[in-house]
């Protein structure tokens, strides 16, 4: 089950700022039709934030409208990460990572 218990919050930067925690955890962006991208982070809000400001990216022309995320343990979070890939197909968690984004699975 995608992030059973959590909140969907707006994609925004007030929202991320007011609702996103700067732990360790997965998180996942998606629009009315689609999961975006779902990816893991030392500091979600962080990861969000990048998101959200980085312009010209596949992420952004898909027109994102809200996020999830879960705060977990280090050790088990890529492998969290995976599981929600896996279950929600998000549409921009394929190609190759650039230097400095947040985790791809």
């Amino acid at each position: 089950m995608p992030f059973p218990g959590f909140r969907r919050y707006s994609f925004s930067q007030i929202s991320i700022a007011q609702n996103a925690v700067p732990t360790t955890g997965v998180y996942g962006i998606s629009n009315a039709s689609e999961w975006i991208f779902v990816g893991s982070s030392d500091d979600i809000r962080s990861a969000l934030l990048d998101h959200l400001h980085q312009s010209g990216s596949t992420v952004l022309s898909r027109i994102p409208t809200g996020f999830m995320f879960e705060p977990c343990d280090p050790g088990r979070c890529d492998s969290r990460c995976r599981t929600l890939v896996a279950e929600l197909h998000p549409t921009c968690n394929t190609g190759e990572q650039p230097a400095g984004a947040p985790k791809r699975f």
